[in-house]
């Protein structure tokens, strides 16, 4: 009786390990298909922008040179064209980039005038800290609006949800930004609207934090209109789902039939549209950045692709496709862990 318990243990192991390696295989096979579709396609990127640098009319010897290029003898401007390698065909600075970057070289930055891999290292921290707030922000007066409007659905919030959703959804992430600066720093000057800290101040964690608010509110607030209008959608349609209908008749609290059973279900899609929301929420930061004069990667696209400075501006592009590939996949397969019924091949 004893060994018969402990095969019948043995099987119902079994079988709810299966399913579990299964959905492992799966993810395992999802990943591998991602990143090999990853490297043509940032190939093809890499490959995209130093066309149209070199296309560009702006000439990167003034950049290097700056006003000295106009006093700078024939000579000089010569010579330091053959040493940057700008006589060379946009297909050798290419392929060098492209040898160096194998290497974990990624050149040396012609705006800067330093390696590509010390301007990044100094600038993407920022950056990040940038996007990561304002994602935060985002995701949570997104739930919380989104939420709250359908649960209220036809109430006054819910009108004033959507309405102000849809309102936003048109406005670019500099207009907020400069309506934020007429309100912060002219008509309510309250917080700090430029800069990591204030004026020759070390960069301590209290400098930082009342630095980044801003930019970073601005930046959540202007990804919010796609993810709160999705979130109240979702909600809605989770609402007439038939295990809601049935927590219903079984004489739940609505609170828990709205946050324990339709708002999981709800939540969902919201992922996925999380996930696909990276390549705006890149190009908003660029923008918040620059009129926050936050000393992020922003600064850097704008000053590489003025100087058509091939090296810095390749690798931008290359960890920017990169953040953006990364963010979709990672969104899928939070999806296929949280959802049992979602396969890898949709």
């Amino acid at each position: 009786m004893v060994e018969r318990r402990a095969l019948d243990a043995a099987h119902v192991t079994t079988a709810l390990e299966a399913p579990s390696r299964r959905r492992d295989r799966e993810i395992g096979i999802l990943v591998a298909w991602r990143l090999g579709v990853a490297v043509p396609v940032v190939a093809v990127v890499a490959t995209g922008v130093f066309l149209l640098a070199a296309w560009s009319p702006f000439d990167p010897i003034y950049q290097y040179f700056g006003v000295g290029v106009f006093s700078a003898g024939d000579a000089a401007v010569e010579n330091a064209r053959q040493q940057l390698g700008l006589n060379d065909s946009v297909w050798t600075q290419l392929g060098r980039w492209a040898g160096g970057l194998l290497s974990g070289d990624l050149g040396q930055s012609l705006s800067f005038r330093q390696p590509v891999g010390t301007v990044i290292a100094q600038r993407l921290p920022w950056t990040l800290l940038l996007v990561t707030v304002g994602l935060a922000v985002s995701v949570v007066l997104s739930l919380v609006a989104g939420v709250v409007a359908a649960w209220r659905q036809g109430g006054w919030v819910d009108r004033a949800v959507t309405a102000v959703g849809h309102t936003l959804e048109g406005l670019p992430p500099f207009v907020l930004a400069l309506g934020a600066i007429a309100v912060f720093a002219v008509a309510w000057p309250v917080l700090p609207v430029a800069g990591l800290t204030d004026a020759g101040a070390a960069p301590t964690v209290d400098q930082v934090a009342r630095h980044v608010v801003l930019p970073a509110v601005v930046l959540g607030i202007s990804q919010m209109p796609w993810l709160v209008l999705h979130v109240r959608s979702s909600l809605l349609g989770a609402l007439d789902e038939d295990h809601v209908t049935g927590a219903r008749a079984r004489g739940l609290p609505e609170r828990t039939v709205v946050l324990r059973h339709a708002l999981p279900t709800a939540l969902l899609p919201f992922v996925t549209v999380l996930g696909n929301r990276l390549p705006e929420v890149v190009t908003g930061a660029v923008l918040v950045e620059t009129v926050f004069s936050w000393p992020g990667i922003a600064a850097a696209v704008v000053t590489a692709a003025l100087s058509v400075d091939f090296p810095l501006l390749a690798a931008l592009t290359l960890l920017t496709t990169a953040a953006v590939l990364l963010g979709a996949l990672l969104a899928d397969v939070a999806v296929l862990v949280l959802d049992p019924r979602v396969t890898a091949d949709g």
